[in-house]
């Protein structure tokens, strides 16, 4: 990917400079706030906001805001993506003042860790309650694998993040992973989670399901894990997932079969009892998506009070062919 000359020179005019090398590195490591940042350089927030700022001007990252909080991110065109790890990597594992950078960030994440796993702590005993109705989590994994295969792509978006499970899972195959959900707690789980696992090329922030905040055609791979029987209108949900696909891009949704079990709407906040295969192909169809797979999941033990789990693999029917002039691709209906 090229740049031109002028633009070349701004962009290394913003990164030679030892701080914000510095916050590069940081940030090449996954999301951090000003407090986070004025904390591992050991400088004043006005001077480290300085450094943020022609950071942000050249492209080279971004900011968002999540309640009170603003995060900064390596930006997500590729173009910068690939100037800053093009730099940062270049840059001595052993230098003394990247360890000691690196040793304060390892604390600023044990605390988020500490704080995510508190609040899990106060939940698990309902979603362990829930957990023990269906089958386990880990064959529905493995199927998740086994359906999106092992060849590589560019870009995947899971909303409605919650632990950040899925973007573990599939790390592996993306180069760049997104996350959105609108609990800040759980997005704390979800970012200690990633930092435990050595996730950096994934982030999450907060974001609405019915609006997320991305391009159309943004992403390879989209799903939506254990929502949409939260939501007043999974068939909106559906629609903004079809929108952000690129030509081809596939949408797992992955949730429970219609039951009975009227103790999760009124214990759980659960707005719907389950789908139909019928309802969900209805709503893909609508979308412009065809249905691909679908997979079922008995739930482990016996009695009435148990809850089937499917899996839904949808594909946008637009296709990428190749361009008979030797120019790429192109898109066909």
């Amino acid at each position: 990917m090229t740049i031109t000359l002028d633009d070349l020179v701004d962009t290394l005019k913003a990164s030679a400079e030892t701080s914000r090398l510095r916050i590069l590195a940081l940030l090449s490591r996954g999301d951090l706030t000003v407090s986070d940042l004025t904390e591992i350089l050991n400088q004043s927030q006005p001077r480290v906001s300085r450094h943020l700022k022609l950071l942000l001007e050249a492209g080279l990252i971004d900011r968002y805001q999540e309640g009170s909080w603003a995060f900064f991110r390596i930006a997500d065109d590729d173009r910068a993506r690939d100037f800053v790890h093009g730099i940062v990597g270049r840059i001595d594992a052993g230098d003394p003042q990247l360890e000691r950078d690196l040793e304060r960030l390892a604390a600023v994440k044990r605390r988020r860790q500490a704080r995510a796993a508190e609040y899990f702590s106060a939940n698990a005993a309902s979603w362990d309650e829930i957990r023990s109705l269906h089958a386990s989590d880990r064959a529905v994994e493995s199927a998740l694998l086994r359906l999106v295969g092992r060849r590589p792509f560019q870009s995947m978006l899971d909303l409605g993040t919650g632990t950040g499970r899925l973007l573990e899972i599939f790390a592996p195959l993306y180069r760049r992973g997104v996350g959105i959900d609108m609990s800040r707690e759980m997005l704390a789980v979800a970012r200690a989670n990633l930092d435990a696992a050595g996730v950096a090329h994934a982030q999450v922030r907060q974001g609405d399901i019915y609006a997320p905040p991305f391009e159309r055609d943004s992403f390879d791979l989209v799903t939506i894990h254990q929502v949409l029987h939260y939501l007043d209108d999974p068939a909106l949900a559906i629609r903004e997932a079809a929108r952000l696909l690129r030509p081809s891009g596939r949408l797992i949704i992955v949730d429970f079969a219609s039951h009975a079990l009227e103790f999760l709407r009124e214990d759980h906040a659960h707005l719907r009892l389950g789908f139909a295969d019928r309802q969900i192909t209805e709503w893909l169809a609508d979308a412009g998506l065809d249905l691909e797979a679908s997979e079922e999941f008995p739930p482990r033990g016996s009695g009435e009070a148990r809850l089937t789990v499917k899996l839904w693999l949808a594909r946008d029917r637009r296709m990428l062919i190749a361009d008979p002039a030797g120019a790429g691709e192109r898109e066909t209906a």
